[in-house]
């Protein structure tokens, strides 16, 4: 299914006169998962219209000891999907975007075997398609083939069409929660739960205790009512993942030792996001969005509002290459239709013969629009995220909670910045170097030992840049 941010740069992409047609087997029905943002983010999107609550502050509780509780002054609302997933579909619809229910089952490329490789970067208005090549979906429902320039391939983490590398290895953000109406709960209204790394529901479990020490999950709770309420526990990074049946068992110990009854359940959600390690192909013909292409923070697992504000900058990139418009396609050679087959096949033989199979090679056009979903400075800042990650997967109980004391220390800026992705790589450093300050000795042999390889397959990734399998030799 198409996410958010595929169905906004098709929005933005078809508001400018381009033909846009999502493949989607469920077009109108609503995501599965609850998304929470923090509202700043959201207001500079415009989309502050699509929260359907909000908290003025969030909590952290870190230990059971009084001082380690933290009051994060950042106000946090959690996403109406509907209004959402509404909101996106109808300036679909109003700009033309056409949607095929179905699922896409085959992308296929064609390059012209002699295409023009003299257009400089910028000039790519009213490109035709005997210089562009085409790219055709098959969607496996018995309708007709679709044809294209591009093909953005926006299935999330299922990554249908984008290729990644063979070593990739990402971590886990695995997380069980259930939206119920309760008997009570112990939660401030006007706060919403954002960590709660405290393990006293454990005292007398002692397997889920050695567990949760050597592997730790938090408690993330949104209070709508004194008597409904979303709960769900949360690892933040594993590698391999914590099992499903692992987290309802340690949420379950926490619900009876907060003594909260659960009157009913409305929903129960099962999430899963695959974090940091390498990147797709970059460059490669299929473009993508979102956690297709790897957007997803390493070190948090945050997405929503980062693929959103990232829609903006590949659609505007497609819709300036490509001229604005829609391209009047040229009769010689022409996209392959069943009547110009004929045609053509009369006059000078098969259209196909003027084009080739390229596979999943990169064209300069695609090129140009991965060099502006991940530009230098986003792809050094994701290696200090994964860094972050790696990092995060050594800890246990005890080093998380000195971790998160340390981070929550820092200055609103850099706190705020590092989760929302806003900070540079300079500015990044700061904030690693600051949070060493701010952690305590033994924290620091800590992360001097644990993160020195993660530091060295930092600086080495930044160095070497993105894996460009798929890269074609750029035209002089």
């Amino acid at each position: 299914r198409a996410g958010p941010s595929g169905l906004a740069v098709a929005e933005r992409v078809a508001a400018s006169g381009r033909k846009v047609c999502v493949v989607d087997p469920a077009p109108t029905a609503v995501w599965p998962n609850n998304y929470g943002v923090w509202i700043d983010e959201f207001e500079a999107l415009g989309l502050e219209d699509c929260l359907d609550f909000t908290w003025d502050e969030a909590t952290v509780f870190l230990d059971s000891d009084a001082g380690s509780k933290k009051t994060l002054s950042r106000p946090y609302g959690r996403v109406d999907r509907k209004r959402l997933k509404s909101k996106l579909y109808e300036n679909c619809l109003k700009h033309g975007v056409r949607f095929r229910e179905a699922l896409a089952k085959e992308v296929r490329h064609y390059t012209p075997k002699n295409a023009e490789t003299t257009r400089s970067v910028g000039q790519w208005n009213e490109l035709t398609v005997d210089t562009t090549g085409y790219s055709t979906i098959n969607c496996g429902d018995g309708g007709a083939e679709l044809k294209g320039k591009l093909v953005l391939d926006a299935t999330g983490h299922a990554k249908k069409f984008v290729q990644f590398r063979e070593d990739y290895d990402p971590g886990y953000q695995g997380a069980y929660g259930i939206l119920v109406d309760v008997d009570k709960h112990p939660f401030e209204l006007d706060k919403m739960l954002f960590m709660d790394w405290r393990d006293d529901h454990l005292a007398d479990l002692p397997d889920l205790r050695e567990g949760n020490a050597k592997i730790p999950t938090f408690l993330y709770a949104m209070p709508f009512s004194e008597t409904q309420i979303f709960l769900e526990e949360t690892s933040l990074v594993a590698r391999p993942v914590v099992p499903f049946d692992e987290l309802k068992r340690r949420l379950d110990a926490r619900l009876k030792h907060l003594d909260i009854n659960v009157k009913s359940v409305h929903e129960e959600e099962y999430c899963l996001i695959p974090m940091g390690s390498s990147l797709p192909y970059v460059p490669q013909r299929v473009l993508g969005i979102g956690g297709t292409a790897g957007m997803v923070h390493p070190s948090t697992g945050y997405m929503v509002a980062r693929m959103l504000g990232a829609a903006p900058v590949l659609a505007d990139t497609i819709i300036d290459l490509l001229g604005g418009g829609q391209p009047t396609l040229v009769s010689e050679p022409s996209l392959p239709s069943a009547a110009g087959k004929r045609r053509e096949a009369q006059a000078a033989g098969s259209v196909e013969d003027s084009f080739v199979e390229t596979g999943n090679k990169a064209t300069e056009l695609s090129r140009e629009i991965w060099a502006t979903v991940w530009p230098e400075e986003r792809l050094s800042q994701r290696e200090f995220f994964n860094f972050g990650m790696e990092v995060l997967l050594s800890l246990d109980l005890a080093n998380t909670r000195e971790f998160f004391s340390a981070f929550f220390s820092l200055s609103d800026y850099h706190w705020q910045g590092f989760l929302s992705s806003r900070l540079s790589l300079p500015e990044l450093i700061v904030f690693g170097l600051s949070l060493f300050s701010k952690s305590s000795w033994e924290m620091r042999f800590s992360l001097v030992a644990k993160g020195l390889p993660g530091l060295i397959g930092m600086l080495t990734a930044i160095a070497k840049g993105p894996d460009s399998k798929y890269a074609s030799e750029k035209r002089k």
